[in-house]
């Protein structure tokens, strides 16, 4: 069984990841950086041997776009106030790689979305 505080770092993780903060230990130095702690400190809400106080953690859900429930609990859905009425398995994502490119896509304005579109359903 996952400890709470890992199964939080594997939610952390996929939040930076919709956020599209990068991977690698860019990672963990921008996260100290946005919450203005050491390294240290976010390297080990990163792999689940520590939690950030919960102020910190419902500036995390906002910051990263996330459901402060989900993000805290693993309860409910990433996205804020999102239900879905299908199985779990048709919007999940399946690794990083791909959590990290949706993340990258919303953030993109419409027109490049648009475009972007275009280029990748070519036939």
């Amino acid at each position: 069984m996952t400890s709470p505080h890992a199964a939080f770092a594997q939610r952390l993780q996929l939040a930076l990841d919709l956020a599209g903060i990068e991977k690698g230990r860019g990672r963990t130095a921008r996260l100290a950086a946005l919450y203005g702690v050491s390294r240290e400190t976010a390297r080990k809400w990163l792999g689940g041997l520590s939690l950030p106080e919960l102020e910190r953690m419902i500036d995390m859900a906002t910051r990263f776009g996330v459901a402060l429930e989900w993000l805290a609990t693993g309860r409910g859905a990433p996205a804020p106030g999102a239900h879905i009425d299908e199985p779990h398995a048709l919007y999940s994502v399946q690794d990083r790689d791909e959590a990290r490119l949706l993340g990258l896509i919303r953030r993109l304005p419409r027109q490049q979305r648009m475009a972007l579109l275009t280029l990748l359903d070519r036939d």
